[in-house]
């Protein structure tokens, strides 16, 4: 009979292994598109990713701004990364996902993607020419073999931008 363990247990084995991943592998990038365009994500930063729950939309706010997400009783903040940098509303249907990036940084605020392209290492990239017009969020590029252009998301910087945080019209 298989041993029965409680979920704080499960729990703790859990966070050992995906620590022990950390560590064995700590250019680890998580890869999303936003639009036609691809980012990465350095995995302390990704936080969880979800599929896309129902939303309560946030009167007066900007449009890029989409509302609030209930994810197992904690409310977060919802941006469409695509719209917020000027391109296409990001569609919502079944490949959509929440990329839940503020937890390490104590805000509940999650990104809008239209959907997940899997784990990247570092040494799998090689560096691009940075666009200089990139806000200081978005200053690293890469390039993969398939010659498709990545762009690092800095979650610190994206949080310190002023436009991110300003949501009111």
């Amino acid at each position: 009979m298989a041993r029965k363990s409680s979920l704080s247990e499960f729990q703790a084995h859990l966070a050992a292994r995906l620590a022990g991943i950390a560590d064995q592998h700590p250019a680890g990038l998580l890869g999303v598109q936003s639009g036609v365009d691809h980012w990465l994500v350095a995995l302390p930063d990704s936080g969880e990713v979800v599929p896309l729950p129902p939303l309560t939309g946030v009167p007066m706010t900007k449009p890029w701004f989409v509302g609030i997400a209930n994810i197992r009783g904690n409310l977060y903040s919802v941006s469409d990364f695509s719209a917020f940098r000027g391109k296409e509303a990001t569609p919502r249907n079944a490949n959509a996902r929440l990329l839940l990036i503020g937890t390490r940084h104590g805000n509940n605020a999650a990104l809008l993607m239209t959907r997940m392209l899997g784990l990247w290492h570092i040494d799998d990239l090689t560096p691009a020419t940075a666009d200089p017009a990139a806000p200081p969020w978005a200053s690293d590029a890469y390039m993969d073999k398939e010659g498709r252009r990545w762009r690092m998301l800095d979650v610190r910087e994206l949080f310190a931008d002023d436009a991110f945080m300003d949501i009111g019209l």
